[in-house]
């Protein structure tokens, strides 16, 4: 979301540039697909959306266009806020960020953000991260959660915002984002999956006075086999809302982009929630209505000063059904979408209003902080909805440490090690931990990135709270230069911590504007001198690294004292004794890379380097299709410094007694998908033009947006309607609802997509002498005469053992469903099996470059001590 900080110039567009439209690569198509297929026609929405077309039936013209569009800037306690509709119940919605926890706000917690859950490789914390956010959104009033991010998948390691996610993989993704909906949604919030789509990079992606915002320029079926996958997932757990990004697709704006949001969201995906679009993202009226959007957020438009109080939609949605230009069932349609989402989460019983105030941390205030005179009165409760939430978010940040390299035995540390601690990054920002707005800066310890995606701190249990809490001997320097005073004996363990970050583009922190175009992947604060000096002096020294994705090791990581190096990722408050838990050995490190770190730069395919500035509308083509990440590195047979998916332990773990079960029988496309279910009918009269008049003696706030009109407006409008001028529609347009694609069916896809094909069975034995919990990753390989160009391996599913102790044993159960043996067949538009009988190669192991363990499709059997394909 952007921040509303930075209104101004740079957020002003003309409507010429939002109308130019560059060419694009040929081959990169956003066809027109209309009109927007209607909800309701999936069995698990029925009730919500009968509940839902009963108001709508009995609603205004004006009370419906109310429920779609936010009311301003800053014009409400909640980032976003949404016009009401008291005369049947429903009240204003309150939409808050974000990802990680709640934003701008006071008594909440700091969790850690997508990149660390990830990194634990656990389904069940990612669930109760989920929940805990969920409780906390919910005991502040909040209706509409900003969250998960799936957006940016990690294709490009200098990503701004790729923290936010869960990793460089769609099933990764996939698994972090469904779970943390599941959980967010058990306690009756409505999540939102974000940022559809393709949203790779933070520079050039908004239209501006200058150029159209980026176009990710993504062919089929990579956008289904990537990029879609997550979503598809997230739409399958029921999300309620989806937001869609500010960049094009295919040289079309997400948010006018009907190929996205009405053929692949809401007809092929079958979602059943409403999208929205970001803040200042929408950048036209009709045509974004007519292409699906159903809520536009936070209302004002951005091709002119915000100071005015313009919409593209409210009062202009209004207009723009009664004249014509909108018909009157897209409305309809879109208000039925949100109320089905608020009545499907509950939120009609007891649901809590918003007790707290984004806009200040004050007591009191004015109402409206956008209006030039605005009431006042009571804006902050101060609710303490923290609970013990603090737990788990401790519990994601121990559990996603990713330990790289110990030699020696270094790590655990003995309790009564002398200590050398170095690096600013080790202790709290010492101007306050919340001294920059929206964490736009790296000072001090870095719990999670800057931007929309980030909270305010409660507090930060920094590593030297850690050290201190411990008891621990040492001697800390807060510098990020080597000190002359550090007296190096032969006794002493250096400890340097060093971090890199990144953020969204609002915010340029030490001339890095959101994406890491200054510090590329190098550690900022010289944090690789700081380890080459201290490597210098010191024959044991421990790396502590807090990082927003890939970094460059190479400089410091081979030298000889350099015995042990440690990813804490992005902890958020409860960086210190997570960190302690597994320096001193109460706990293994059980984190795995959510990511490959490369060697160079130069690793990567040069298609994934950041677009810099280009005359017209930047373009950024995804020529390396599904070679993303280590499917790259597979491809091109490059040897990373450290693969997808690695972590060391403590002890050690075999894996043994693998089994393979077939479970559903399999074809080379999947069964024929359901039809639809009906879908709520309302008339298609155009409303009389009385429904849109301002209400007698109503007390209008200056630049507070309402839905009503003038009635000379009101007046003039329907008679444009009733006239004979019609509106000229956009090509390819119809509104006769559509049967669906073969692909769809349901909530998610084709809902035999889904089916399991294969249940895998493998026995995880710790054979080490400490406790410590195993992931087991799963990998598939497809048949060499698949006719397909696929990747080596593609991770397909994993699992997270219990702690084990010296000698325990456990057994993990993981699947293949039908789709993970798929691909996407741009011919046919459906998922087919490219080798029905052909054997696909399951792989079981620890990390992508440590597989051994395999299975097979044809013989059902398997096999250990394999040589793994890559």
């Amino acid at each position: 979301m952007l921040s509303v900080l930075i209104l101004g110039i740079s957020t002003i567009v003309t409507g010429a540039a939002i109308e130019q439209r560059d060419s694009v690569p040929p081959g990169y198509v956003a066809a027109p697909y209309y009109p927007a297929p209607h909800g309701g026609w999936t069995p698990d929405w029925t009730e919500s959306y009968r509940k839902a077309s009963l108001l709508v039936s009995n609603m205004t013209l004006a009370e419906k266009t109310n429920l779609t569009t936010g009311t301003g800037l800053f014009m409400g306690r909640c980032v976003g806020n949404t016009g009401s509709a008291l005369r049947v119940g429903i009240p204003q919605l309150c939409l808050q960020d974000g990802p990680l926890g709640l934003r701008n706000t006071d008594h909440n917690t700091a969790f850690p953000p997508g990149i660390t859950v990830g990194a634990t490789w656990d389904k069940d914390l990612m669930y109760r991260r989920g929940v805990a956010i969920g409780e906390e959104f919910r005991g502040k009033g909040i209706n509409v959660h900003l969250g998960p991010c799936v957006g940016p998948l990690g294709r490009r390691p200098r990503g701004g915002r790729n923290w936010e996610g869960f990793g460089a993989d769609p099933v990764l993704q996939a698994f972090g984002g469904a779970a943390t909906i599941e959980g967010v949604q058990s306690v009756g919030v409505i999540a939102t999956i974000k940022h559809f789509i393709a949203n790779e990079q933070e520079q050039y992606r908004m239209w501006n006075i200058v150029k159209p915002g980026i176009s990710s320029n993504v062919d089929d079926r990579t956008l289904h086999e990537l990029y879609l996958w997550p979503f598809a997932e997230g739409i399958r757990s029921g999300v309620g809302s989806v937001m869609i990004a500010y960049n094009a697709v295919n040289g079309s704006a997400c948010s006018q982009n009907s190929y996205l949001m009405n053929s692949i969201l809401k007809d092929e995906l079958g979602f059943q929630g409403f999208v929205m679009s970001d803040w200042l993202a929408q950048i036209s009226g009709v045509p974004s209505t007519l292409a699906g959007l159903d809520m536009s957020m936070p209302g004002d438009r951005n091709d002119i000063p915000v100071v005015f109080g313009n919409s593209y939609w409210m009062y202009e949605f209004t207009r723009s059904v009664l004249n014509g230009s909108v018909p009157v069932d897209r409305l309809n349609d879109a208000t039925t979408r949100i109320l089905a989402a608020y009545f499907k989460m509950g939120q009609d019983q007891n649901y809590p209003r918003p007790n707290f105030d984004t806009n200040t941390q004050d007591a009191e205030g004015p109402l409206y902080p956008g209006a030039l005179i605005s009431p006042r009165g009571i804006v902050n409760e101060f609710v303490d909805v923290q609970a013990n939430h603090a737990e788990v978010a401790r519990e994601v940040a121990r559990d996603a440490i990713t330990l790289l390299k110990n030699l020696d035995s270094v790590l655990p540390l003995a309790r009564n090690s002398t200590l050398k601690v170095f690096g600013t990054d080790a202790e709290k920002n010492p101007d306050g931990i919340n001294s920059c707005a929206d964490q736009g800066c790296n000072k001090g310890t870095l719990g999670m990135g800057w931007g929309s995606g980030s909270a305010r701190y409660p507090y930060m249990d920094s590593p030297i709270d850690g050290f201190k809490a411990r008891g621990a001997s040492y001697q800390f320097f807060n510098t990020d230069s080597f000190p002359s005073n550090s007296n190096p004996s032969a006794n002493d363990t250096a400890v340097v911590f060093v971090s890199a970050d990144s953020g969204e583009n609002y915010i340029t922190v030490e001339n890095n504007p959101g994406d890491r175009t200054s510090s590329n992947l190098n550690l900022w604060h010289n944090g690789d001198k700081l380890i080459k000096d201290i490597a210098a002096k010191y024959a044991n020294v421990v790396v502590v690294i807090h990082t927003v994705g890939p970094i460059l090791m190479e400089e410091w990581h081979d030298l000889p004292s350099v015995k042990a190096v440690v990813v804490a990722h992005l902890p958020g408050q409860e960086a210190g004794a997570s960190l302690m838990q597994v320096l001193y050995g109460d706990v293994s490190p059980s984190g795995h890379l959510p990511y490959t770190l490369p060697k160079s730069e130069d690793d990567y395919p040069e298609s994934v380097s950041l677009v810099g500035y280009q005359l017209g509308q930047p373009q950024d083509t995804f020529t390396e299709g599904l070679y993303v990440d280590y499917r790259h590195f597979h491809k091109a047979n490059v040897t990373p410094r450290y693969a997808f998916g690695h972590g060391l332990s403590y002890t050690s773990f075999s894996f043994s007694d693998a089994a393979i079960t077939p479970v559903t029988p399999l074809t080379a496309t999947p069964p024929t998908r359901p039809a639809k279910g009906a879908t709520p009918t309302y008339s298609t009269a155009v409303p009389e033009a009385s429904e849109a008049y301002w209400p007698a003696n109503f007390d209008r706030i200056l630049r507070y947006l309402y839905s009503y009109l003038e009635k000379n407006d009101a007046d003039a409008a329907a008679k444009i309607g009733n006239s004979t001028t019609k509106y000229p529609y956009p090509a390819g347009y119809s509104n006769v609802q559509k049967a669906g694609p073969p692909a769809g069916g349901a909530q998610g896809g084709n809902p035999a997509l889904f089916d399991t094909a294969f249940d895998i069975s493998v026995t995880v034995s710790n054979t080490g002498s400490r406790a410590g919990k195993a992931v087991a990753q799963l990998y598939v390989q497809f048949p060499s005469a698949s006719p397909f160009d696929t990747p080596i391996l593609q991770l397909r599913d994993f699992s997270k053992s219990a702690e084990l102790v010296p000698g325990a044993k456990q057994t993990l159960t993981l699947r293949v469903t039908r789709k993970d043996l798929s691909v996407w067949d741009v011919v046919s538009q459906n998922w087919v099996i490219p080798v029905v009988d052909g054997d696909y190669g399951i792989w079981l192991g620890e990390s992508s470059d440590k597989l051994n363990l395999r299975c097979g499709t044809a013989s059902g059997t398997c096999a250990a001590d394999q040589t793994s394909p890559v």
